[in-house]
């Protein structure tokens, strides 16, 4: 297993620690004037989403490198217990709804999504950036009411509930960044 300093760390870095695996969120080196020198970080678990903020580490504390692999995977279909994503040669990958409950807000059955493996095992599910997605549900908007910042709730087909602008519609097609869960246009 490889391993890398603490002084080396960067955002993004993967890394096994107290029985976790975490990455790096936020990291400082910090020298003060007296004393030695230290690496403050911000952790994220991977697998939990746990933070730990303000760790540190003395910068030439050695640490086990951990290999989050990604994979490009299409949801296959839900069989009320588990939810099913197939990689390009067909194999199926079941995770459960606690491990893709913030990416059904964004996913219906064929769309492409990204699993996160940790050691061969799917933990996550992350929706692309963009998607598009079809009104269900929409009040319809007020003629003459053109305020800018005005939104209304909307149900899309995934069952989720964007804020949109006024003047979309039932039956309209969206496009929403999944990293925010804002409104980004019409399409």
């Amino acid at each position: 297993m490889a391993q890398i300093m603490a002084g080396d760390i960067r955002k993004g870095t993967t890394f096994e620690y107290k029985s976790g695996v975490y990455t790096v969120v936020e990291f400082q080196h910090v020298k003060p004037g007296k004393g030695a020198a230290f690496v403050r970080t911000t952790l994220k678990n991977v697998v939990t989403g746990q933070v730990l903020s303000d760790e540190t580490f003395n910068p030439s504390m050695k640490l086990e490198t951990a290999q989050v692999e990604t994979k490009k995977m299409t949801y296959s279909y839900n069989d009320g217990e588990f939810y099913y994503f197939m990689d390009e040669e067909f194999n199926m990958t079941p995770l459960n709804r606690e491990q893709v409950e913030d990416a059904l807000r964004y996913i219906r059955e064929n769309d492409l999504v990204t699993v996160r493996f940790l050691y061969d095992k799917a933990f996550s599910v992350e929706p692309e950036n963009f998607v598009e997605l079809k009104v269900i549900e929409a009040e319809p908007g007020v003629k003459g009411n053109t305020a800018t910042n005005v939104t209304k709730a909307a149900k899309v087909e995934t069952g989720a509930v964007f804020q949109v602008p006024m003047f979309v519609n039932e039956g309209d097609t969206i496009r929403i960044d999944t990293r925010t869960g804002e409104y980004m246009s019409r399409v």
